[in-house]
């Protein structure tokens, strides 16, 4: 399994994302300009340019028109994905960490940090609604009570928000109601980096600062599998089309050393949803893998590490003949 390796970003890569077709990759940094490439050979499409500060988040709307992104300027801006030109721009008091469109991309979200006195607020808005856009005010905006939000997606198509917390909590908001209707504490000890969905919207999976990855089922949120690691999990993802989930990790960045790289630190890892018993490992990039992705047929996936490298896999035949021995 030879990558393409992607080399655009001058600092390390924040996150990944496809579109729904998965012909399109896209990646943020902590160099201000995130990026647009080709899945299939690597070759970058083109950049988003306009922002100061480093970019913690993207998504991109159902139909690949549009895309937002949050930065640490204190910024969400909406891009043309056509022609590359910033078509809206929401300035915050503190940093945009998540984003995301609803699945008819008419609803998208924003969180921000509790930093500076701030508090974390989420806040959607319903681009319908143009006066929402002009004069930044969403028609639900929760401040958060408890721990800063660290990650978030939309569940159930246009309807409800699970947001991930520093302290480990997740919880489950509801639009119409603009109130929590789901909340957990003990899946998680430590901050949930990453959340991502299953394909079929029935199944969730977390990776935390607690050196595990968990299955959570929907609504419910009820805790189903946990994938244990020695280090922190910085992301993770389910695949479409077999029982396999990918995490990606790491060291802290700061006690990166020159022989991590070599004794396997920074490998993506595979495991057995069913059984949790983890069966194969990529090597490959020389710092921790802070976002992945399966490519949305399942064929291959994503990587984008603290060396500013995004490497994209194709899965060889005899990964589709391997069977799970039990």
């Amino acid at each position: 399994m030879k990558p393409i390796a992607l080399f655009g970003h001058e600092r390390s890569v924040t996150q990944i994302k496809y579109n729904r077709e998965g012909d399109l990759l896209f990646s943020t940094a902590k160099d201000t300009t995130p990026n647009i490439w080709y899945s299939v050979n690597g070759e970058r499409l083109g950049t988003f340019e306009g922002h100061s500060g480093a970019v913690w988040c993207i998504d991109v709307d159902w139909e690949s028109q549009k895309a937002i992104t949050g930065s640490a300027d204190n910024t969400m801006r909406m891009w043309d994905i056509k022609t590359g030109k910033c078509t809206t721009q929401l300035e915050y008091k503190s940093a945009v960490r998540t984003c995301g469109y609803s699945y008819s991309s008419n609803i998208f979200f924003t969180s921000t940090d509790r930093t500076m006195g701030q508090t974390s607020d989420l806040c959607v808005y319903d681009l319908r609604d143009p006066s929402q856009i002009e004069s930044n005010n969403p028609f639900m905006r929760l401040p958060m009570d408890t721990a800063k939000i660290t990650s978030g997606i939309w569940t159930f198509q246009d309807t409800a928000i699970l947001t991930g917390h520093e302290n480990g909590e997740l919880t489950l908001w509801d639009i119409k109601m603009q109130d929590c209707i789901g909340s957990t504490q003990d899946i998680h000890q430590k901050a949930i980096n990453d959340i991502q969905k299953h394909s079929k919207y029935d199944m969730i999976v977390t990776a935390s600062k607690d050196c595990t990855a968990k299955l959570v089922e929907l609504p419910d949120l009820v805790h189903m599998k946990t994938f244990k690691t020695e280090r922190p999990v910085n992301s993770a993802a389910i695949s479409p089309i077999k029982n396999h989930v990918l995490l990606g990790g790491g060291q802290e960045a700061m006690d990166v050393t020159t022989t991590s790289g070599r004794i396997g630190k920074f490998d993506a890892r595979f495991y057995h949803a069913i059984f949790e018993e983890e069966f194969g490992r990529v090597k490959g990039h020389f710092g921790p893998i802070n976002s992945v992705a399966f490519h949305p047929d399942g064929m291959g996936y994503s990587s984008g590490g603290e060396d500013g490298y995004v490497r994209v896999h194709s899965f060889d035949p005899n990964y589709f003949e391997f069977e799970f021995e039990y």
